[in-house]
């Protein structure tokens, strides 16, 4: 509890202690010297010589909830795939089903403004795999990350947030309700920050990293040249993780990012079974609830609609808008009607 809130202790220096002293009561023990050797400052010596009791305190008091928890870097529950990490969190604050930790998870990443096919998209993808026994791992995020963790939901499946604040804290703050749905429907959420830590830029990439790690793979499904999920994918990559993207319009600058990475080695997915049949050999190994379906099998989520019986002029505008954006004098061209019977019937 003490090393956890001491300032200035990051990942890489507790690993360079745990180097030189594999053991909790020996780190709080010892001189000096040695935590100086470990590159921690005078600010940190002092904190881990006079620590923040009533922080501590506060701390405890939290554990002391229901479905609340703390496990450190020594805790036999701590997850192997963070352990193996250059940065390892310190500890983890988490709040639920903790054995998702150990659970085959899919990280489902996103632009936080996702056109309505995107969030379409998102929701399918994770509703279908979770069906399938997989967890979905997200950030709690505007965006994709919801349309994620609703999906999830909406299966009764299982689904994990890794949160860029503390975890007492819900950011965005209207995501409220949706974090107690995934705790109180045996999912989890986890941060490495301490309790009551705010939002801040830096702190997101670095909760990428651990969502990750978790899982077995990461789902790119909207996301522009720029976008932060992108970050989620590359980390991903460097862990020897599977990357998937979902492609889209060229006209939909939220496809770009998907673009890129298709073109620097992410799988193209054009449903839920491509993604169950690159990772059948690890997730047979966690026994899924479910066979694993054909992998050329027509997706659940993208199965196209009957169209109804249509009057003739509306249907040849139906078949005149395509799948890209269109102008009306384009449809009057391709339609063959005229410009205030497509105005009509569009409206």
């Amino acid at each position: 509890m003490v090393l956890i809130h001491t300032p200035g202790l990051g990942s890489r220096r507790f690993l360079r202690l745990w180097e030189l002293l594999p053991d909790v009561q020996g780190i709080l023990a010892a001189p000096a010297s040695l935590w100086r050797e470990a590159g921690l400052n005078a600010a940190s010596i002092e904190a881990l010589r006079q620590p923040d009791q009533a922080r501590i305190d506060n701390t405890l008091a939290w554990l002391a909830g229901s479905q609340r928890d703390l496990i450190a870097y020594d805790d036999a529950r701590y997850p192997d795939t963070l352990r193996a990490m250059d940065d390892p969190p310190l500890a983890l604050f988490v709040m639920g089903n903790t054995e998702l930790l150990h659970s085959p998870s899919l990280a489902v990443v996103g632009t936080r403004h996702p056109t309505p096919g995107g969030a379409q998209n998102a929701r399918a993808f994770a509703r279908d795999l979770a069906d399938r026994g997989v967890c979905i791992a997200s950030g709690l995020a505007q965006g994709i990350d919801a349309e994620a963790h609703h999906g999830a939901l909406e299966a009764q499946g299982y689904t994990l947030a890794v949160v860029g604040t503390g975890v007492d804290r819900v950011y965005p703050a209207q995501h409220r309700e949706l974090a107690h749905a995934i705790v109180n429907h045996a999912g989890l959420i986890v941060s490495e920050l301490a309790l009551g830590t705010p939002p801040h830029p830096g702190h997101f990439p670095r909760r990428n990293r651990i969502m990750a790690a978790l899982s077995l793979g990461t789902l790119v499904v909207e996301a522009a040249p720029q976008s932060g999920s992108l970050i989620t994918a590359r980390l991903a990559s460097e862990m020897g993780r599977e990357v998937f993207a979902i492609p889209g319009s060229i006209h939909n600058p939220m496809a770009r990012g998907c673009h890129h990475l298709i073109r620097q080695g992410a799988k193209l997915v054009e449903s839920s079974a491509d993604i169950l049949e690159e990772l059948a050999p690890q997730l047979r190994e966690h026994t899924l609830n479910a066979p694993l379906p054909d992998a050329h099998e027509a997706p659940t989520e993208q199965a196209a609609a009957t169209p109804p019986d249509l009057p003739a002029e509306h249907a040849r505008l139906l078949d005149a808008l395509g799948f890209d954006p269109v102008s009306v004098d384009t449809l009057v061209e391709r339609s063959g009607l005229t410009a205030a019977e497509v105005s009509s019937i569009l409206l």
